[in-house]
């Protein structure tokens, strides 16, 4: 039984891009010509009232928009999303309101009628500041267009910004990734997000790897290098690709991440609830925005909460907590999970005994320096007996949970 409710988010997933980049998994939709942008915040719409009923009054701490590229929805678009969420939610009066937006020229709405209309958080998605870099990974935006773009949010207001970069790209070298880094820096966001590339089933990129990746070695030190120029600058690693200024870590990630409760509205959107009685159980939206739409016009969008095994609440708990470099305390698995701590005690000691995690005389667990460097390894220990032998963690759950800023 778990002693107390855990916070609560809301996830809104907007599919519609432009075109497809070559390495994203998420579910995200070519717009075309004409995309049904207003039948989709009507079907958003007509899904908050019934995410409502599964909120049961609890407030709404944080809400992050992504996509797809939300920035193809205008300010009133956004405006009316939040207002609906507003209307039939318990919405805190300091919520943290994100909305992933694009560089891109065609794909940059207005940053002041998103900040007017209650976003106070923009996530911008650079990936990285050379031309050709940006070409391979399918990207319509230039360098230029990112510091266009994130001059155009300071401007309009925005003062809690974070900027995606990736790293270990086709071709890239040690000071190739540097200069992204330091470009970044440059810009002086709240939030900077640096993570790999990493070839996902279902991508162009796993059907016909680029040629040119770096290896292993060279991945690890392009990472190591971006991480000591974020600390040098003044940013805090709180997550194992997340760096921030103090105060101004992601409170939405920080949820996912320290397995709180979030509803999902839109196509494709995973939700996490926990009921009162303390059973834990998922939910996902149908994929395909017009099928979505459709169902949510004619009232048919009845998806049930799918129940976890107890062996499941706990893998994934530790799947969510172990990104985090300053870990978990006991008291935290028992009051999340409802479970009891030894219920992974003896795989806590083992990953432990190999230089994986270390604990202190509190009850507190981290992963170690090694742990870190293989965070796979280490998440899969805690893999349920009935998926061992898994050849992998199951990234569709691990995708699809967290948006990258």
């Amino acid at each position: 039984m778990i002693d107390s409710m855990p916070p609560l988010s809301l996830y809104v997933h907007l599919p519609y891009c432009i075109r497809k980049c070559p390495y994203c998994d998420f579910n995200s939709h070519r717009a075309g010509d004409a995309p049904p942008l207003g039948r989709y915040v009507k079907a958003l719409l007509t899904d908050l009232q019934d995410e409502a009923h599964r909120a049961d009054g609890r407030t709404i701490n944080t809400v992050f928009i992504g996509g797809g590229t939300p920035s193809l929805f205008s300010g009133a678009d956004i405006d009316e999303i939040i207002c609906g969420i507003d209307a039939c939610m318990s919405l805190a009066a300091d919520a943290e309101i994100t909305m992933e937006a694009n560089p891109g020229t065609v794909e940059r709405g207005d940053a002041a009628a998103y900040r007017k209309a209650g976003v106070n958080r923009l996530s911008l998605g650079a990936q990285s500041f050379d031309a050709v870099s940006l070409n391979r990974l399918g990207r319509i935006h230039g360098p230029q267009e990112i510091l266009s773009a994130y001059s155009d949010a300071t401007d309009a207001g925005f003062d809690n910004i974070n900027i995606d970069i990736m790293f270990a790209l086709p071709g890239q070298d040690l000071s190739m990734s540097l200069s992204d880094v330091e470009q970044a820096i440059a810009l002086e966001p709240q939030h900077i997000s640096y993570y790999q590339l990493t070839l996902e089933p279902n991508t162009v990129f796993y059907s016909a790897p680029p040629g040119d990746l770096p290896d292993e070695d060279l991945c690890w030190s392009i990472q190591q290098a971006g991480h000591d120029s974020l600390r040098q600058a003044g940013y805090q690693q709180y997550e194992i690709s997340a760096f921030a200024r103090p105060g101004r870590r992601s409170a939405h990630n920080l949820n996912y991440w320290q397995f709180g409760d979030y509803l999902a509205v839109g196509a494709g959107a995973h939700g996490k609830l926990t009921d009162r009685e303390g059973c834990v159980g998922r939910y996902r939206k149908p994929s395909h925005p017009l099928t979505y739409i459709e169902q949510c016009q004619a009232g048919s969008l009845d998806i049930p909460l799918q129940g976890l095994a107890d062996e499941d609440i706990a893998f994934e708990y530790m799947l969510n907590i172990l990104r985090l470099p300053g870990g978990f305390p006991e008291q935290a698995f028992c009051q999340r999970t409802g479970l009891p701590l030894s219920s992974i005690a003896a795989e806590l000691t083992r990953a432990r005994d190999d230089g994986l995690l270390q604990t202190d005389i509190a009850g507190h667990w981290r992963p170690t320096a090694l742990g870190l460097r293989f965070l796979n390894d280490l998440q899969a220990r805690f893999l349920p007996e009935k998926n061992r032998g898994a050849t992998q963690i199951d990234q569709d759950l691990s995708n699809s949970l967290v948006p990258a800023g």
